[in-house]
């Protein structure tokens, strides 16, 4: 039906035109500008819509894509900051109980360490005890040494007092 209206508006195109002489007429000019309009129209208006509406559906489907994209990088956002929170938990437990390990580690070393110098404390004592009865008991050798070459005439208590005090002294 419209290609039907289109082929008589383009034949009324060529009965309404001017014969060539001089004299115009505005209104068939008008009817030919309006005939050619609406031939321009009926050929052009058709594609024109398609190409700007795929234009319009193209650029919506990639507004779309970088919505999406938008989208997964909150989503991954949030997953990197939730994994940086728990890292962050991560190393303030592991401070805290490296710290508690470090206090133990401490303690026990500072207990070795009490025990050690009690056990060298008592090694000292024992050694000196040691020494003091072998230092004793060197004296009295001397002692007894001295008071049998003496002679046994003066052999008496008296004179054994002396030489253990000069001895001692």
């Amino acid at each position: 039906m419209s290609r039907i209206l289109v082929f008589m508006l383009m034949i009324s195109t060529y009965a309404l035109a001017s014969s060539g002489n001089a004299e115009t007429d505005i209104v068939q000019r008008t009817v030919n500008f309006l005939l050619f309009a609406g031939l321009i129209w009926y050929l052009v208006a058709e594609p024109a819509k398609n190409y700007f509406a795929s234009r319009s559906n193209s650029i919506a489907d990639e507004m779309k894509k970088v919505q999406d994209k938008l989208k997964e990088s909150a989503s991954l956002k949030k997953e990197v900051l939730s994994k940086v929170v728990a890292a962050e938990k991560f190393a303030t437990d592991l401070v805290v109980s490296s710290k508690k390990e470090n206090k133990v580690l401490n303690d026990t070393i500072m207990a070795q360490c009490d025990d050690d110098i009690e056990v060298m404390i008592k090694q000292q004592a024992a050694l000196m005890e040691f020494e003091q009865r072998k230092m004793v008991r060197s004296v009295v050798e001397n002692i007894l040494g001295e008071v049998l070459s003496q002679s046994d005439d003066s052999f008496d208590k008296e004179a054994m007092a002396n030489v253990i005090l000069k001895k001692v002294a």
